[in-house]
């Protein structure tokens, strides 16, 4: 089903809509869209409540005629309603605009990896510990942060250069640190990981609320075939897209390494979502690492099924690869920079 996208209405035309723009109400303030529908439906009869975006305070109140709407409005806008709390609402008229190609259909969210059917996907619950993660972040927490536009990021056995995607194998900044021996340990050691590396690149990212990742594969000449992802302290969705035509390679490079080449075009494309609690390990190999793009969405809280989740105030991920040396020879020349013939 796709979310429907509501606007403000032009001049002279606010009464004939039945859609009203709700600010300072919603599930981050502790009001379900059941609750907020019973409050309004004191006004006439009530089609939805839904989010007007990802922060969870803000929702569309659409009604079945739109002079329900106007009394909801001139009788709630700015002023207290008693049946949410006494929260004093922001209200304003609006309407729905049709789906452009760039709105596209939510996604059913996974909570395993072999829900999906992506080759080479892979999801460890619990791949460590709580005393463990607490560990973990306190000793990043002690080392120097590197501030992107959204996010902080540290870097070890290589730096990741985000202008060019890729690392500078000339300069090593030495061997990985000793606070995550045990995750290598641990991954050498599995016996559900099909492969392993020696492993040599570690990115530490941290996501404040509501701050995710654009869609992106990382660069197959920069590292090899399998990519660790370790999420600690907050949950998130990872949604995995598969474009049909059209390369991966971006157009354009960004100081935050999250720019791709047209990430909502009209191109056909395949879309799946996974839910990735804290402590949780993600694998990215074969198919999974060389042709779906990863994307974080940009929320503060997700929807997981029929569970609104809510992000912690911050999630920190590790990110474990192996830097290659030689060009990628992968079976996915359509997404692999060295094969590109642009």
């Amino acid at each position: 089903m796709v979310m429907p996208r509501f606007v403000r209405p032009k001049e002279g035309d606010s009464e004939s809509s039945p859609n009203l723009y709700v600010a300072n109400c919603g599930p981050a303030v502790g009001l379900s869209f059941d609750t907020i529908a019973s409050a309004f439906s004191s006004f006439g009869e009530v089609k939805g409540v839904y989010a007007a975006d990802e922060s969870g305070a803000r929702v569309i109140v659409s009604f079945l005629e739109p002079a329900s709407a106007h009394s909801a409005f001139i009788a709630l806008n700015g002023r207290p309603c008693p049946h949410l709390g006494g929260r004093s609402l922001h209200i304003r008229h609006s309407i729905l605009q049709p789906p452009s190609c760039r709105e596209m259909a939510s996604v059913p969210v996974s909570l395993n990896a072999s829900d999906l059917n992506i080759p080479g996907l892979y999801l460890f619950h619990d791949f460590i510990s709580v005393v463990e993660e607490g560990q973990l972040l306190q000793a990043v927490d002690t080392g120097s942060w590197i501030s992107l536009s959204k996010r902080r990021v540290q870097h070890y056995g290589y730096k990741f250069c985000y202008d060019t995607r890729n690392v500078d194998t000339k300069q090593h900044l030495g061997a990985l640190p000793s606070f995550v021996s045990f995750i290598l340990e641990r991954i050498s050691l599995s016996p559900d990981i099909p492969e392993t590396l020696d492993l040599d690149q570690l990115t530490v990212n941290e996501y404040p609320p509501g701050v995710g990742l654009s869609p992106h594969i990382d660069t197959h000449s920069a590292f090899e075939g399998l990519i660790f992802s370790l999420s600690l302290a907050g949950p998130c969705i990872m949604e995995f897209r598969r474009y049909t035509a059209g390369s991966w390679v971006p157009k354009t490079a960004s100081i935050s390494g999250t720019e791709v080449e047209n990430p909502n075009s009209c191109s056909e494309v395949s879309r799946k979502a996974i839910y990735l609690p804290p402590r949780s390990m993600l694998l990215l190999s074969g198919e999974a690492r060389c042709a779906w793009h990863h994307y974080i969405p940009h929320h503060k809280i997700d929807k997981v099924n029929e569970t609104m989740i809510r992000r912690g105030s911050r999630r920190v991920s590790f990110t474990f690869r192996k830097v290659r040396r030689g060009p990628c020879q992968c079976e996915f020349p359509q997404y692999c920079d060295s094969q590109s013939q642009t």
